[in-house]
């Protein structure tokens, strides 16, 4: 009795904390289409009055990107912005041989008049931030632009973005990503479908009230005073981006998001590469969250509502574990629901968090249709692309979880940087990447059971209870079946 009481106060705790996530998202939306309404009379600089345009500099923090660096420095050297108010950095950290062919290509660029130069340091000491301060030091723009290797900046970028520093309190102007190989996957397709609610949903319903987003890593560009004034780069956690952003926000701030500025970039093709990333971004959001609870709750600049919308925003990472918790006791729940008749009532009111899933499928909806429109061939789409999302992200869940966990108590690990592949299309493949991990982690086996686990709870569904079975959750159950599946598989075969 004990256990069974146990078992469902976590579940119903799991079921309410998502419930409030979704409401959350909800509120984003009604924020996004109320933003679409609006005009932008932002201040912005009159770059046909050259003495209006501030100098610029150009960070590009790299680590052993073999496989992308040409075609990240011939593209960035096309960025168009008068000579002498740009400067590149090379912020480069590399250990292999993809060194010294960028040091050749850098000298080549230089030799066209480029201000481009190659920063190195000696050790990776808190990787990411670590280069990103460490250039800080020497860079000679007022604001500085920053590119992961992966991100194709169009040559009218920073006409684009820089004219919004025109007012003084703008720290960081952000800008959507895009991606180059959307349809190269199934993988890729469900990580865009996920980045796109993000880009849209969440940055323009968060930034257009005012609430705290996040410079996104990459693709974005901060004013150097700022950076400065937020105590600089730390690297005490593996999202230093977002970190860095709530310290310039709570230090009243103000960022400035563009949807309508599409910066393409390469998603992550093999399966191991997406566990990575995800993992770092996970476990990042939670070390922020224990980093920055308190200085957001106790802030007195800060209204309830932001305050509210900042605390979910840091725990986006957790819901994977409230996933996972749900999904691993509605098997027990399953049993519990069809042995004790005078628990009905309970599992009445628990139907309710269905809508929880409603929520998230209109949400996701209005982002879908922006970027394929709106037809009825579109809404099948949507709908296959929703159930094919969503089973994915909970195949993920144990993963992340794991991550998440592990930044909620505070265990320190390495910066593990996403594999880059160089992938534009069909044709290309990703076979034969040096930088793939080849063994398997321990991880994938727990999966593959998750995955049988969830086999036994859809063979439940015809054998509890004395009325026929209950096939309530066996949707529910079957979208975890393959889910697990999915990721269990293609972690085992998706090796070079």
């Amino acid at each position: 009795m004990i256990l069974k009481t146990i078992i469902i106060v976590i579940y119903s705790t799991a079921l309410i904390l998502i419930f409030m996530y979704a409401l959350a998202q909800l509120n984003l939306l009604f924020n996004y289409l109320s933003a679409q309404k609006k005009n932008d009379t932002s201040p912005k600089f009159d770059f046909s009055n050259s003495e209006e345009i501030p100098s610029v500099t150009i960070q590009l923090p790299v680590y052993n990107e073999l496989y992308v660096m040409d075609r990240l420095l011939d593209n960035i050297s096309k960025i168009e912005y008068p000579k002498g108010k740009l400067e590149i950095q090379v912020l480069d950290d590399s250990t292999d041989e993809s060194f010294q062919a960028t040091a050749k290509h850098i000298k080549r660029l230089q030799q066209t008049g480029l201000d481009i130069k190659h920063v190195v340091r000696n050790d990776r000491k808190n990787f990411k931030a670590g280069a990103l301060k460490e250039g800080l030091k020497v860079a000679k723009g007022e604001f500085i632009a920053i590119f992961d290797a992966d991100f194709l900046p169009k040559k009218d970028w920073l006409q684009h973005t820089i004219p919004f520093f025109k007012d003084e309190k703008i720290g960081v102007v952000q800008t959507r990503w895009g991606h180059i190989n959307r349809d190269y996957s199934v993988l890729t397709k469900i990580q865009a479908f996920a980045l796109d609610a993000h880009f849209s949903l969440e940055q323009v319903g968060r930034n257009s009230k005012g609430h705290f987003i996040n410079f996104n890593g990459t693709a974005g560009v901060w004013r150097k005073k700022c950076i400065l004034d937020a105590g600089n780069w730390e690297g005490d956690t593996l999202t230093e981006d977002l970190d860095l952003s709530y310290r310039a926000q709570l230090k009243n701030w103000k960022f400035k998001y563009l949807e309508d500025v599409e910066t393409p970039a390469e998603l992550p093709v093999v399966i191991s590469a997406a566990r990575s990333q995800q993992f770092r971004w996970n476990k990042g959001g939670a070390e922020n969250f224990r980093k920055m609870l308190w200085k957001v709750l106790k802030s007195q600049n800060v209204s309830t509502k932001t305050k509210v919308h900042g605390l979910l925003h840091l725990l986006n990472s957790t819901m994977f574990l409230n996933v996972l918790i749900v999904g691993v006791l509605s098997i027990p729940m399953l049993y519990i629901k069809n042995e004790y008749a005078h628990l009905k009532i309970y599992f009445y009111v628990m139907s309710f968090f269905v809508i929880s899933t409603l929520i998230f499928f209109i949400c996701y909806w209005f982002m879908f249709k922006k970027t394929y429109g709106n037809s009825i061939k579109g809404f099948v789409q949507y709908i296959v692309m929703f159930l094919t999302f969503f089973s994915i992200a909970m195949g993920f869940s144990l993963h992340n979880s794991i991550a998440v966990i592990e930044g909620h108590l505070g265990k320190r690990s390495d910066f593990i940087r996403t594999p880059k592949f160089n992938i534009n299309s069909l044709k290309d493949s990703w076979k034969g990447n040096k930088y793939l991990k080849k063994n398997i982690s321990l991880n994938v086996i727990f999966e593959g059971v998750l995955m049988l686990y969830f086999a036994f709870g859809m063979y439940s569904a015809f054998v509890v209870g004395d009325q026929g079975g209950d096939f309530g959750l066996f949707p529910f159950h079957l979208m975890l079946f393959l889910g697990f599946g999915y990721v269990f598989f293609k972690s085992l075969t998706s090796k070079a």
